[in-house]
């Protein structure tokens, strides 16, 4: 039981009392409770936060009969604590002092002012900035789910519908939300237990009808028919959902967010979560995010470029007029030598999306302004980078920059080339811009001056050399004569105080001096907080033009990182062709090759309608997953734009990509390694079409040896007649070769290795990465078994139990009749064997009904069917 329950007990004090008001409205949140200097946090949320960041906890006075638990952050410093509590799933809301302390009568008022959730922060200290900070919500109804997700940071609002819980796994894994909204309803499906950052919420804040008012009242409009989701109402309850959810923690208007956009599936080549995961295209099985394709493909200067790239890897389009452009971009940069010199140009661009959000939430800081102005200033430098290029899509984003010239001399003008952190710090707009603000810092930063210059004048009037001029804060400005020559005051003296061996006085001069001077600070700051807001005001007006702006220099800067990664790694334009068919030349891995120190060995790969499936044999650690995966992620970046790591590569349509590679338990779900083996391989045999490319790796080791072979055998011959799709097939079965039938769509290839004997170092295999025609001849599972450092004794007795087996087995093949060896362990099959079409013949006949010719012809039959 919370201590804080018993907030309505008379004997809390009034400070505590506030606490629990407010603490009242945010039950599940921590409450940050500005006292001062500091934020402070109370009973179970002190020591909520006091493990999670390490500080301490202490108890201070008492309320209610007891002492108060407590643990504080300074306010100065509070964004990398928040910055901490956001990054483990906590949400906090800030509860402000409102109004001025020192005119406060009694307990000053206090309320929270903001909520920070996990997907709804925008501050620059509490985001990754290379990658979207996402807030999603989720409806669900007889269709499938609606989902809509919005980028707050960037001003992003999208909308999608999905039939079914694999696809709906599949947009989490591609979004990965950083807060995750659902009705609070049982029966979700089980891959939720696995994410972080899950609010629940009332079941009634997800109906269509209500999402569809809150949608028009936030956009201001009679019907949402320019949006598209007339048709959508699950969606239309999602984005409700979130809607309300953001105004609700953000306590003010959203005026970035103007419009929705849908996201349609057939746009995008489908990738399952399992296919993202095995291709590791941003982040390793392990968690690690280094040595992924991000990682080499990654060459953008600013941080919207880098999230932009992110989002086209995890979204590649079939689009191939728009592809085309992007190739053709990336080409024409190449050719003129034009990515050097913008890219030059962007280092000095920051991260403009996330300003100009700023800017319209108007928490935008003083840096902001002065980056903003400088990336302003960039914009005739680019387009005069791009005016002579011949390249529709350059030249589109050229014209989407558009004309900020007006908006830059403002900038320019107004903020000071170094401006502070922090407005309230002063000195944010520069000299010269207001002259009202020019004279108040001219009176509090003279002031000394101009007091010398008073004490000279009066000293020289009034014939009194010792007169001096002051300042004391219980009384301001005065003018001092000693005792001795108080009878020359001048008569326009006032005196103002008496001591005693002086008397102090003012003057009208002096008296609004000291008006101008001690208000002058405040009045200062006073006047830039305004000059400022109306700075805001007036970019508030050019918002859209400016997010435009922001979205072609993010698009400018990834397609520049494209020519560059082009050039350094020596890759090619890839060719999009209506023929099916993957035709690629040399290529290679992108990450197994940049992060190893030999050369890569490039390898072919060949496929059409008559040569649909690859089987793939060979040795372990000889290669067959790393050319598998090369041919994925060389696919993968021709249909993002990118050029691809391979000396020529012609590719037809291709409507998704799926995997089976590894092995790995799913505790979560309570499922075995094999059993996830088996859902992910049902999900292909379900999903594949004769347009996808699908990767199976060792199929069937998670279970006995037949069992094994006998599904491997039954999914090729599926993958093959059924689906007809694109396949990478590898195999430890060497008896799946036999697949490969004239008129089958089947083809043999293998890689190889090469054993070395050597008297003085022993055995020694050399893997030749290399992929040929034809089946493999032997695994060299013992010898990899022994580069891996298992005991030559191991190596050994193993070498000696192949022997056996394999002499058993020609034995056996020798005899089809012959016992089996009373020592062979008995295997049992995963299922129940399948009568032969003899044995079924055999056991339909009744011998005692047969005639002699009939059984001389039941006999033949027999035979045939043998």
């Amino acid at each position: 039981m919370q201590k804080q329950n018993t907030a309505a007990h008379a004997s809390h004090t009034p400070l505590m009392k506030q606490f629990f008001a407010a603490k009242a409205e945010y039950p599940d949140l921590l409450l940050f409770f500005r006292m001062g200097d500091f934020y402070e946090l109370f009973y179970d949320d002190a020591r909520k936060a006091a493990r999670l960041l390490d500080i301490t906890l202490t108890q201070r006075g008492s309320s209610g009969g007891a002492p108060i638990p407590m643990a504080g952050v300074p306010v100065h410093a509070y964004e990398g604590y928040l910055a901490r509590l956001v990054a483990l799933g906590e949400s906090v809301a800030i509860c402000e002092q409102i109004g001025d302390p020192a005119l406060a009568k009694g307990l000053v008022e206090r309320k929270v002012v903001r909520v920070v959730t996990p997907g709804t922060v925008t501050d620059e200290a509490l985001l990754n900035e290379r990658r979207d900070t996402l807030l999603m919500a989720v409806a669900r109804g007889r269709g499938g789910y609606g989902l809509a997700w919005a980028d707050l940071a960037g001003g992003r609002f999208m909308v999608n519908e999905v039939e079914s819980d694999d696809a709906l796994e599949a947009e989490l894994s591609r979004l990965e939300p950083a807060e995750l909204l659902l009705p609070d309803e049982e029966g979700w499906p089980a891959f939720f237990a696995q994410r972080t950052g899950i609010r629940r919420r009332a079941p009634w804040l997800f109906d269509p009808d209500s999402g569809r008012r809150q949608l028009l009242q936030f956009f201001g409009l009679h019907d949402l028919t320019g949006f598209g989701i007339d048709d959508k109402p699950l969606a239309t309850a999602a984005a409700g959902a979130l809607l309300g959810y953001v105004e609700e923690t953000q306590k003010q208007r959203l005026p970035h967010l103007t419009a929705i956009a849908v996201e349609s599936a057939g746009d995008a080549i489908a990738m399952n979560a399992a296919t993202r995961r095995h291709l590791e295209l941003d982040t390793r099985v392990d968690g690690d995010t280094r040595n992924t394709l991000l990682g080499v493909l990654d060459a953008t200067i600013t941080p919207m470029g880098g999230r932009l790239l992110r989002r086209w890897l995890h979204r590649p389009l079939r689009d191939r007029r728009v592809l085309g452009e992007r190739h053709h971009a990336v080409a024409t940069l190449i050719e003129r030598g034009a990515e050097t010199d913008l890219r030059d140009g962007f280092r000095a661009l920051g991260d403009v999306e996330r300003i100009l959000t700023r800017v319209a939430l108007r928490s935008a800081r003083p840096r902001d302004m002065s980056t903003l102005r400088d990336g302003l200033a960039l914009l005739p430098q680019v387009r005069e980078l791009l005016a002579p290029l011949d390249s529709p899509r350059l030249q589109s984003l050229a014209n989407a920059l558009g004309e900020h010239d007006e908006t830059a001399a403002l900038l320019s003008a107004a903020i000071a080339p170094q401006p502070p952190l922090k407005l309230s710090d002063g000195g944010v707009l520069a000299d010269g811009y207001d002259a009202e603000l020019d004279e108040l810092r001219r009176l509090s930063t003279h002031a000394d001056q101009f007091l010398i210059d008073l004490e000279a004048r009066e000293r020289e009037s009034s014939g009194i050399p010792t007169l001096k001029v002051g300042y004391n804060r219980v009384h301001g400005y005065y003018i001092e004569i000693s005792k001795g020559q108080a009878d020359k005051a001048p008569v326009h003296y006032t005196r103002r105080q008496t001591l005693t061996g002086a008397e102090r006085y003012i003057t009208e001069e002096l008296k609004n001096f000291e008006d101008k001077v001690l208000s002058a600070r405040e009045r200062s700051l006073s006047r830039e907080k305004l000059l400022y807001e109306e700075l805001l005001d007036t970019l508030n007006a050019r918002l859209e033009p400016l997010k435009h702006c922001a979205a072609a220099l993010s698009e400018l800067d990834v397609l520049a990182a494209f020519a560059e990664r082009a050039q350094a790694l020596d890759w090619s334009r890839p060719e999009l062709h209506e023929a099916p068919g993957l035709h690629i030349e040399r290529g290679r891995h992108p990450v197994v090759e940049a992060v190893r120190q030999e050369p890569f060995e490039p390898n072919d790969l060949r496929m059409d309608e008559d040569r649909r499936m690859l089987v793939i044999t060979g040795p372990n650690m000889g290669g067959k997953s790393t050319y598998m995966r090369q041919n994925a992620l060389i696919v993968l970046l021709a249909h993002i734009g990118s050029f691809v790591p391979a000396s020529r590569a012609r590719i037809g349509p291709i409507d998704r990509i799926l995997t089976r590679i590894g092995a790995g338990d799913d505790l979560a779900r309570g499922q075995s390694t094999f059993m996830v083996e088996m859902a992910e391989t049902s999900y292909i045999l379900h999903h594949a079409t004769p347009q996808s490319l699908v990767l199976m790796d060792e199929i069937g080791r998670g279970t006995s040896t037949y069992d094994g072979l006998a599904l491997a055998d039954a999914v090729a011959r599926h993958l093959a007649a059924i689906n007809r799709c694109h396949t990478l097939f590898a195999t430890h079965y060497f008896e799946l070769t036999a697949l490969a039938e004239p008129g089958s769509g089947i083809a043999n290839v293998h890689l190889d290795a090469v054993e070395h004997h050597d008297k003085e170092r022993g055995d020694t295999l050399v893997f030749m990465h290399a992929v040929k025609d034809g089946p493999a001849d032997r695994s060299f599972g013992l010898q990899v078994a022994a580069l891996a450092g298992l005991p030559k004794t191991t190596v050994q007795q193993a070498r000696r139990r192949l022997a056996e087996l394999e002499q058993r087995g020609r034995e056996s093949h020798a005899s089809d009749m012959a016992p089996q060896a009373l020592d062979a362990p008995q295997q049992f099959g995963l299922f129940a064997p399948t009568p032969s079409a003899a044995q079924e013949a055999l056991a339909a006949l009744d011998p005692d009904e047969l005639t002699p010719k009939q059984a001389l012809e039941a006999l033949y039959r027999l035979k045939s069917l043998l």
